[in-house]
């Protein structure tokens, strides 16, 4: 008798792409019985895995100071407990930034979770290894720079017109291109027009002065850009089909890869790359000042907040959190940036790792409540006041001249609190401060939009 696709889903499979060419090599050699059943053992699929029946444990390294603060502290937690529930997950923490963004089950800003031999795009975010760059300049006046980094750098929506495109390596393209996951023309586009952009929300531009040294210093925030956001797009892709086969339960925000697959593989592969291109994205800006001013790189370093960190086969997934420990970032120096807000100094930390804080530190100074609600407890002042009053003594610009109230200090927890709890959960030492001078940001750019433009001419 010639078997069909129901003599399998009578053997307990559920229909597939796999049954028409398992059909036709059982009925081209005649499988039957326990010869049929052996055979077919080869796709049964493990069974499905189960959430977690309580949340996994833990730290909370974050407390509410002001009554701002309660409903977000308790949002925080109460998303992390959803996330806690995977079946992959075996560890997490929360830092002092911490806000939530998506639905509940959402990995919040400010959170690192822990899982064994997968990896969760939807944890390290769109906006893959957002990052911080540092470059001394020595005893420079730091408007020169600032006003060279005006000229030099680019927000916004979009990329580079190809008249002023930032080179990229020929290594790093040859990597690209071995990747079947960025080996596309909308990633390698995106690799070309986004090097050297920053984009917009709360990416910056920021020059001060070092507190121990007194030398001027450039510090950039930005990270992968559209690249990157092609990559995520097809890890949540990817990671979606494992979902339905291995845990239709699990949220499809938390769905993962398994590392040990082909396409883990690959994908982790992905994520380096990305990584590469991105530090490369902050240097050009950073080397394109320099060659501007005809000066020379003092020092620098950078650090990533929005990556996936291996330890063996444990993945740390920080979204918003700031690797300390040096394991994570083996290349790179002992020192990592924390920014808090335009008016405020970004601090260079160092620290150990300890049982709650996994070795991270917090990225910033983080939200307590939305852009929109922000631009509404501001109502009856105009943008030109909230600006004036919140950044005096300052030189703060925007790329397209229209200031952005969303991005002003208000809009940030106390720099002061985020600094204390990370002393009292032990989140990182502050051993220098880039005294701020001034920075840049996008703005609000919206009616300015790159492709208007192009389209009006």
């Amino acid at each position: 008798m010639k078997a069909t696709g129901k003599t399998l889903i009578d053997l307990g499979f559920k229909p597939a792409k796999w049954f028409g060419e398992a059909l036709e090599h059982i009925n081209a050699h005649q499988l039957d019985g326990d010869a049929l059943a052996s055979y077919v053992e080869q796709f049964r699929t493990p069974p499905m895995l189960d959430l977690h029946r309580e949340p996994i444990a833990f730290a909370s390294n974050i407390k509410a100071e002001s009554e701002h603060e309660v409903a977000n502290v308790a949002a925080v937690n109460a998303t992390m407990e959803a996330v806690m529930k995977t079946p992959t997950v075996v560890s997490g923490a929360v830092m002092p930034d911490a806000c939530p963004t998506g639905p509940v089950g959402t990995i919040p800003v400010g959170g690192v979770v822990v899982a064994r031999n997968a990896i969760h795009p939807g944890m390290h975010s769109a906006d893959i290894c957002c990052s911080l760059m540092l470059t001394d300049f020595g005893k420079v006046d730091p408007k020169t720079v600032l006003d060279m980094a005006q000229a030099k750098t680019h927000f916004g929506p979009g990329g580079r017109q190809r008249h002023n495109e930032m080179n990229i390596d020929r290594d790093l393209l040859d990597e690209i291109r071995s990747n079947p996951l960025l080996n596309t023309e909308r990633s390698l586009k995106a690799a070309r027009q986004h090097m050297g952009t920053q984009g917009d929300g709360n990416h910056f531009l920021f020059v001060g002065q070092s507190r121990e040294t007194g030398n001027t210093m450039l510090v950039t925030h930005h990270g992968s850009r559209g690249f990157g956001a092609q990559l995520y797009k097809r890890g949540m892709h990817m990671a979606e089909r494992f979902r339905r086969e291995l845990s239709e339960d699990t949220l499809k925000q938390n769905a993962w890869i398994p590392f040990d697959t082909e396409e883990g593989q690959q994908y982790w592969e992905a994520l380096q790359i990305v990584r590469k291109w991105t530090k490369a994205n902050h240097a050009s800006i950073h080397d394109a000042i320099l060659h501007g001013l005809s000066y020379d790189v003092q020092d620098r370093f950078w650090n990533e907040h929005n990556f996936v960190f291996r330890e063996n086969d444990l993945f740390y997934h920080a979204k918003g959190a700031t690797p300390l420990d040096g394991k994570f970032m083996p290349e790179s120096r002992s020192t990592r940036l924390v920014p808090l807000n335009m008016a405020e100094p970004v601090l260079i930390v160092k620290g150990e790792t300890t049982d709650t804080n996994l070795g991270f530190a917090p990225h910033g100074a983080g939200r307590n409540y939305s852009r929109t609600q922000h631009k509404r407890s501001k109502e009856g002042m105009t943008r030109e006041a909230v600006f004036a009053q919140e950044t005096q003594g300052l030189d703060v610009r925007f790329y397209f001249d229209q200031i952005d109230i969303s991005e002003l200090p208000s809009a940030y927890k106390n720099a002061d609190s985020v600094r204390n709890q990370m002393n009292e959960f032990g989140l990182g030492e502050t051993v220098d401060e880039v005294m701020p001078y001034g920075s840049i940001m996008a703005g609000d750019w919206r009616g300015k939009e790159p492709w208007r433009k192009r389209k009006s001419k």
